[in-house]
């Protein structure tokens, strides 16, 4: 099973395209951009768990 790569920040939906190092995502998947997640002590508010650095995905062609 793939990893969900939104798009956009959950919170102010700032763009967050695939090959970007600054998303950020829960053990839910839910995305955030790193000005939120700093914001937030990198906690997710939906959940309660931490964020970590989204991987990156190769640009698609």
């Amino acid at each position: 099973m793939a990893l969900e790569m939104r798009s956009e920040c959950e919170k102010c939906a700032r763009l967050l395209p695939h090959e970007s190092d600054i998303a950020y995502i829960c053990s839910y998947e839910c995305t955030w951009c790193g000005p939120c997640t700093e914001a937030m002590n990198h906690i997710c508010p939906n959940c309660g768990g931490d964020l970590q650095h989204r991987p990156t995905r190769k640009k698609e062609s």
